[in-house]
Formats: C-alpha cells, structure tokens, sequence
C-alpha cells in the first residue's frame, strides 16, 4: 500500500486535475509544478496555460523552464502564459535563439503588451517588422499595437517606428499585418496620404475600414462596414437621407436614422420617417431624433408609440419622452409591465422605490441611482436593505450589480442600526459583496467588520467524461425568419466555457430570447432573459479561458462584466476584435451562415440552439 501511494504521488497530474486547478483558482501550486517539469510535451502544454489563466505573476518562475523545450508548442504557450500572467521578464532577450517563426510571433506580442515598457523594445518590434516569417512580422505589428494602445499617454513612438507602419500597411501581403499597422497608425492619428490611398484600395474591408477612419474623410465603398463607419464619422443631412433611402444594409440605415437627431437635421423630413419609416427600429429611432431636434413635434407623436406591443418600441418612446421633456408619458410608462420600459421612464423617486420589488437587475440598477442622493434615503432604507436581503436570499451570485449598488446607496443613508442588518453578508457566497459589505459596516458603525468570505468557489466542473464528449461538438442557431448559422464549438480552448453553453442549449434557456445590443462594427450580444446587460442566464459566475484563438470577425465570445463574471449571455464579433483577446473567452466560431449574422437587428429572437455531438444521430 505504502508502494502504491507513493507511485502515485510522484506521478504527474492529469490533464483533468491541471483543469480543477484552473477552473478553482487553486492556491495549491504544486501539483501545477509538477507538471510543468514533466516530460510529456501535451500535459506541460496544457500546464503553462493554466499558469497564465491564473494571472500569478508567482508562477513565472515555474514557467521559464518550458522555454528550453525542444517543442515550438510548449514554447509558444510558456511564452503566452508569461505575458498572461503579467511575471516580469525580458522577452527580447529570446529573440535572437528562437528558431521558429509562430514562437517569435507570441514573443513579439508579449513584447507590446509588457508593463513597464523595456528599454529597446521599440526599436526590436520595429526591426521585426522585417522578419522573414510572415506569422512572425504580424506578430510584431501586433506588438506594436499593443504597445502603442497601452502607453501613447507616456510617450509617443519615434519617428522612425511611424514610417515603419506606415511601410508596413504599404509591403504587405498579410491582411491582419495591415490591420495591426493601421490601428496603431490611428492611434496615434497619423493620416499618411499615400498610406491611406493605398490602404483604401485594399481587398480587405476591415483594412479598408481601418484606412477609412484614418483618412478622416467621407469615402463610398461596397462593403457595409466600410459605410457605416463613414456615416458614423463623418455623415451629414443629405447623406443620411440618401442611406436612409438606398443603402441594402439596415445598420447603414439605422446609423443614418441617428446622425439625424445629433446633425439637428430637418424636423419635417424626420416627422415622415417617424411616421412612415420602413420598421419599428427606423420609426423608433426617427422618433428619439425628431425628440432632439423638435420636441414639440415629438410629443404630438408619443403616445401611439408608447402603447406598442413592442416593449423595445416602448423604450424608444420613454427615451423620446426624456428628450422631450413630457412627464405624462413618462410617468405613465414607469408603470409598464415590462422592466427595461420601467427603467428608461424613471424619473421620481418613488418611482425608483417602486422599481425596488422588481427581480430585474437592470431596473435595479436604475433604481438605484435615482435614489442616490435623495433627500428621503434615510426614511427609505429599510426598504432598500429589504430589497438587498431578498436577492441575496436567491443565492445567485450574478446579482452582484444591483447588489453592490443597492448597498453603497444604502450606506449613503447613513442609518447605522439599518446599515447594522448587513452583518451577515460578511459571510456572502460573493467575496466582492463580502467586502463591500465590511467597508460599508465599518465606515457607517464605527464597528470593525472583516469579510468572511475572501475566495469565490464556482458550481462544480463537469465531469472527465462530460468534457469529453464536446470534442467535435457543434450547434446550430436558428434565428427567428432569418435562417441559421452553425457554430464549431471549441472545447479544447474553453472546455468549461463550452460545457456552461451546451448545457444551457441543450435544456433550451436561449429558445425565445433575443439579441437585445446590437453594436454594429464590433458586436452583437444576446441571451439574457431580461434582454439587457445585466440580468443572467446561469445563476453563478463562469470562469474566464482567454487562449490563442483571436476575437476574429464571426467568433462567439461571453459577456463578462469584469475578470470571472461570465452568466451566460454571448456575444458574436462583427469584425475581428483584436483588443478583446487576453480578456475575453472565444469558444465558437461560425462556419456557416455569416450573411445571417450579418441581417441580425435590435429584438431579433434566437429561436432556438441545438447541439450535435460526435456520433450522436441528426
């Protein structure tokens, strides 16, 4: 027996044990050790990236090691894993021994994203440029743009490192090398001519959208998010109006419905749209420009649009009303069955203390700052601490907004016997709250208090063989009259992130919901049963498993609203997100129906997700 335990102690962990230790967040990091030093290049593979998911600068030195090893894989995710972890070391100096071009790739990367900034690290991302690997020059123009993004208020580059970018976007072949160039080029609001003329011209729409926003100037182009970045930027009466008449792309249109309102444009061409606009989002929009524009002309035109069946016309018309200044429409809309109506029409304080017997946590959220600073909060906080022990009853931790806001609120009401009532949040299953909550009690008691609860602990993993069965996994998502789009799930990148999505699909939690932000040229996002940002899919947080695989046009990532806060809600890339990677979750992409994605507007209802796994019958 004693032979047993000790064979197995000196085994090295699992694969499934390194994924316990990611997903828990695990203090423990000698079982992580082991398998870094083991000899199996997959399991240190798999090691490294959970040293960097785990962000413990501490580990670094455990991770070096790997950089030694004969495998570029295990190379290249000891490199990512140190830059994800933020350790302090000199990426440079590997420069000069690293053979292989996807290593120098993530080294150049690293290399941009270093804090401080390296003496030198300038110039050799510039040099790189040059690389003779093409994976390796994108990198370094990576870099580059990192580097650029996290310190141009510090200082800006050298002369020499612009004509490099610039040179970069002109030499090319490598349609994200030129992307990476020109975002950096547009940081630091360089408009080249020649550069620009070259790089409008380019195959690649997302290059040309870049160049677009670069030149500073209106350009017709055959691509929609070309179009719509110019009508954002740089869109006026007469061009709106045009789009608004011709433009096949209904996010052209749409934006050119908004540029309305903010141009002061003409009231009575507005007042037609309002009322004789193509759809309800057109009519919605002219609606809360005409607001903008005539109030007066808006108000004789609210309350058909307040009494829609639509709620998300009914918020429109709460928005339009807020312009407007109409306090009838309002205050009638504040007693709307439908939460995010109730949110966009508060006004009053007793409507926000109304709003507090509500679940929703974007009315919350709303309430919450309607009440702050009141001159009745002293009076009002037994109800608002009310409200704050009946949503921690729920034990749902993806409450935390409305949670953490309603308690600052109610610390404001200076009321230390109501305030006292919170004791027994120090032992909440959300440390953030816990603390919050020991802040709040000390301040406002003059007792000391300390948090109970310091560590967040998630559901439970799947199961070794419930993981496994998402290899080769994909879904379908049909779309409510638009058509379908398939989805290649990624286990292998995010197993957690894809066992929490498959579940959810498979019980049908996102049959009927919608796609409620709808941010053209950069996301669209949906899945939440309260249709807004705030209210969740999954009861606790998910963990966050940033990879290799970028947020690229047509990948699928999770909603978070800061470092492990996950519920559910997904969001699909418009174009590539390049600054999302390293932060957010990728664990899909769609490999078929792009144009539907393309078609998917404010309210459109996903009617359902189905998941088909390897070997299992269509």
């Amino acid at each position: 027996m004693l032979l047993v335990s000790l064979f197995l102690l000196l085994q090295p962990p699992t694969e499934r044990a390194l994924l316990e230790i990611e997903y828990n967040r695990s203090e423990d990091a000698a079982p992580l050790s082991k398998a870094l030093k083991s000899q199996d290049a997959h399991l240190q593979m798999r090691a490294a990236r959970t040293a960097g998911r785990l962000e413990r600068p501490s580990l670094g030195d455990a991770v070096v090691p790997l950089l030694g090893s004969s495998d570029p894989g295990v190379r290249r995710e000891a490199v990512a894993a140190l830059a994800q972890m933020g350790a302090s070391f000199d990426f440079g100096g590997l420069i000069g021994v690293e053979k292989d071009g996807s290593v120098r790739a993530v080294i150049y990367e690293a290399l941009g994203r270093d804090r401080p900034v390296r003496a030198g690290s300038e110039a050799l991302l510039v040099a790189s440029l040059k690389d003779k690997d093409p994976l390796a020059r994108t990198g370094a123009a990576r870099g580059l743009e990192w580097l650029i993004r996290l310190n141009i208020k510090a200082a800006r580059p050298e002369p020499s490192t612009i004509a490099a970018l610039r040179e970069a976007v002109r030499g090319n072949r490598i349609s994200d090398l030129r992307q990476f160039a020109l975002l950096a080029l547009n940081l630091l609001e360089d408009s080249d001519p020649e550069t620009l003329d070259i790089a409008l011209k380019d195959d690649d729409p997302q290059v040309r959208r870049l160049a677009m926003v670069g030149g500073k100037r209106w350009v017709e182009d055959p691509s929609p998010m070309v179009r719509l970045e110019a009508m954002r930027l740089f869109g006026n009466c007469e061009r709106a109006f045009t789009a608004i008449q011709n433009d096949p792309s209904s996010h052209v249109v749409l934006a050119a419905v908004d540029l309305l309102g903010k141009e002061k444009c003409d009231p009575n061409a507005i007042a037609d749209l309002v009322g004789h606009g193509r759809d309800w989002r057109v009519r919605s929009r002219a609606l809360v420009s005409l607001a903008r524009v005539a109030p007066e002309a808006a108000r004789s035109r609210l309350s058909g649009f307040a009494a829609d069946s639509r709620f998300q016309v009914r918020v429109y018309a709460a928005n339009a009303a807020s312009l407007a200044k109409d306090e009838t429409v309002l205050a009638a809309l504040a007693r709307d069955a439908n939460p995010n109506v109730v949110a966009a029409a508060l006004t009053t304080f007793d409507e926000a203390l109304r709003a507090l017997e509500s679940d929703h946590s974007g009315l919350l959220l709303a309430a919450a700052e309607k009440l702050s600073g009141g001159s009745e909060l002293k009076a009002s906080a037994p109800r608002i601490l009310a409200t704050i022990q009946r949503l921690s009853r729920r034990g749902q931790v993806t409450v935390r907004d409305p949670r953490l806001r309603l308690i600052e609120v109610l610390g404001e009401a200076s009321d230390p016997n109501v305030i006292e009532e919170l004791r027994p949040l120090l032992a909440d299953r959300d440390p953030v709250v816990a603390a919050l909550v020991a802040k709040v009690l000390t301040e406002k008691t003059g007792k000391r208090a300390t948090a109970i609860t310091t560590t967040y602990r998630p559901e439970p993993l799947p199961s070794e063989a419930a993981l496994r069965s998402l290899d080769g996994a994909t879904a379908v998502m049909v779309m409510k009259g638009l058509g379908s789009l398939t989805l290649e799930l990624l286990p292998r990148e995010a197993p957690a992130t894809v066992a929490t999505f498959v579940g959810l699909a498979e019980k049908g939690a996102y049959d009927g919901l919608t796609f409620h932000r709808v941010v053209p040229n950069f996301v669209l996002q949906g899945g939440s049963p309260g249709a807004d940002e705030y209210d969740a899919l999954t009861p606790q947080f998910m963990r966050d498993e940033p990879g290799f695989t970028s947020h690229r046009r047509g990948t699928l990532g999770i909603s978070t609203r800061g470092h492990d806060t996950g519920d559910g809600q997904i969001f699909i890339n418009l174009i590539d997100n390049w600054r999302l990677d390293h932060t957010y979750t990728v664990f899909a992409r769609v490999t078929s129906g792009m144009d539907v994605v393309d078609r998917i507007l404010e309210g459109d209802v996903i009617e359902s997700v189905r998941v088909q796994r390897p070997g299992k019958a269509r």
